[in-house]
């Protein structure tokens, strides 16, 4: 049994501080494979020197879309392109829209997205898409700017069904966070249930979000063994066929990851 941490942050300093040890966790509870994703183009170079460390550690360039409030120019096209370009990257992003922590103009978000798509399409390499409250916008967006020919993952998804098949249309993947073991996330459930087999991921986003027997504590790759196995029993299949499923979807969706046989 093996599964892949689809996105996580261990180039943040509250785990990359004890990064061995994270790593070793990881491994300990069969998490064989990560998508360290960014946030910043500033630190993008942590994450390719944990990437070049760790053959197992992925990494992805871009700029989340509540980095950098109201700075259009921060990423240029060009120079989020150049990061996209290095030969460890494997995605674009974290990229897309987020209502909830931003408010007022958001004209500058919507466009720092647009580029995300078009690097994406550029390079040839799958989008990971970020939404909080935006979701119709998000959507058009995508449609808009040809983000099907990229393809990509709706990361962390905690909106409704209708948006994630809006998304599933489009050839994306829908991955799960362990918000879907809060007792309050009905909604993600939902979600949860409905992704086709073929199209589900699973991801901890630490070091935010440790899903239940965890919550309340630090997140870290480790624990995403137990959003898979609360997955797997919602979906009513075996821990080791939800397992293999979703590793065998990571490495379809990001085919320069390279998958140790």
């Amino acid at each position: 049994m093996i599964l892949v941490d689809s996105h996580c942050h261990i180039d943040f300093p509250e785990l990359h501080e004890n990064l061995g040890a994270v790593l070793e966790r990881a491994k300990a509870a069969g998490v064989g494979y990560l998508l360290c994703v960014s946030v910043n183009l500033e630190d993008l170079k942590n994450i390719i020197e944990i990437s070049h460390n760790y053959a197992h550690v992925f990494a992805s360039a871009g700029v989340h879309p509540n980095h950098d409030p109201g700075i259009v120019d921060s990423p240029t096209y060009l120079s989020l392109r150049e990061a996209a370009a290095d030969p460890v990257v494997v995605a674009v992003g974290e990229t897309g829209l987020d209502y909830y922590r931003s408010e007022g103009d958001l004209e500058w978000q919507l466009d720092r997205f647009r580029k995300h798509i078009a690097v994406s399409r550029e390079v040839g390499k799958p989008l990971i898409v970020h939404t909080r409250q935006a979701n119709d916008d998000t959507i058009s967006i995508m449609r808009e700017e040809g983000a099907s020919d990229a393809g990509g993952v709706m990361h962390c998804f905690s909106e409704d069904w209708p948006t994630a098949k809006a998304a599933l249309d489009m050839g994306f993947y829908v991955s799960i966070s362990g918000i879907v073991t809060f007792k309050n996330a009905d909604t993600v459930r939902e979600v949860a249930r409905n992704v086709p087999s073929d199209r589900l991921l699973v991801e901890t986003d630490a070091p935010y979000l440790a899903p239940v027997p965890e919550r309340g504590h630090r997140n870290e790759p480790a624990f995403v063994a137990h959003t898979a196995r609360y997955l797997a029993e919602l979906r009513g299949v075996n821990f080791d066929t939800l397992a293999q499923q979703t590793t065998d979807n990571f490495f379809r969706l990001f085919p320069l990851a390279i998958r140790n046989s």
